[in-house]
């Protein structure tokens, strides 16, 4: 009669090989599966979004123009640069804030660089215009990138220094300020998406404000794109919103 004993019993390969491993290496191998074959894991290895905030005159139209970007997650309106805490809207633009208004960038540095996006926002503003931008004046616009750290600081800088040298200025006769980002507040919720939301306001006020007239006039075939300093820009159509001078309200 066969009796059963302890050494007739085949090893459980599988199991005895996954207590071998044990927790912390069996997750990391469970996780490895996971990304090679796209699993809900795979985003966990990718590196974490960053934040950049500009300030380029109106935020409906630097919210519109960055947004479209390849790589940029959200972008919102709000205000930067003053002393006010949760400033409005009307306080802001009526002046004595120093805030202005500005554009808070979330983006995956994984498919867009910070670099990239500072040469999307200088030719997407006049840089030689530092009391206003287009048709909007005062302090509440002026043209500024808002950095955080040193190495975007440091970005920053080369960044002028490249704008620059593609217009054939020098670097003192460009009147965007950089300046180190204090705190970032949301603008009003009717802000928020603006040119979307509102697409036949929104063309008609940026067609009479003159924004895309005066970004040819100082960038030419290289406005509103974001390709590398001193290349050659590709032939293509441009669609530009028409439509005639009222102010923001």
């Amino acid at each position: 009669m066969n009796r059963w004993h302890p050494k007739h019993q085949q090893p459980d390969r599988d199991r005895s090989g996954l207590r071998h491993l044990g927790p912390r290496l069996l997750g990391l191998a469970l996780a490895l599966v996971l990304l090679l074959v796209g699993g809900p894991l795979a985003p966990a290895w990718a590196a974490p979004a960053e934040e950049a905030v500009f300030a380029g005159g109106c935020f409906w139209c630097l919210e519109h123009d960055l947004e479209i970007l390849p790589g940029v997650l959200d972008v919102v309106s709000g205000y930067s640069g003053g002393r006010l805490e949760r400033p409005t809207y009307r306080q802001v633009s009526a002046g004595g804030t120093g805030h202005q208004e500005v554009v808070r960038v979330r983006f995956d540095p994984d498919r867009i660089s910070y670099n990239t996006l500072l040469r999307a926002f200088w030719r997407n503003v006049d840089p030689f215009d530092g009391a206003g931008q287009f048709c909007d004046r005062g302090t509440s616009y002026q043209p500024v990138i808002f950095t955080r750290g040193a190495e975007q600081a440091s970005e920053a800088v080369t960044s002028q220094r490249d704008a620059a040298r593609e217009l054939k200025r020098p670097a003192s006769s460009l009147k965007v300020e950089l300046k180190v980002l204090s705190r970032f507040w949301p603008a009003e919720d009717y802000h928020q998406n603006y040119a979307k939301r509102n697409a036949v306001q929104y063309n008609y006020y940026r067609w009479a404000c003159g924004r895309d007239r005066r970004l040819d006039a100082v960038w030419g075939a290289r406005a509103r794109r974001p390709i590398p300093w001193g290349a050659a820009p590709s032939k293509r159509s441009t669609s530009k919103p028409a439509g005639p001078n009222p102010t923001k309200t």
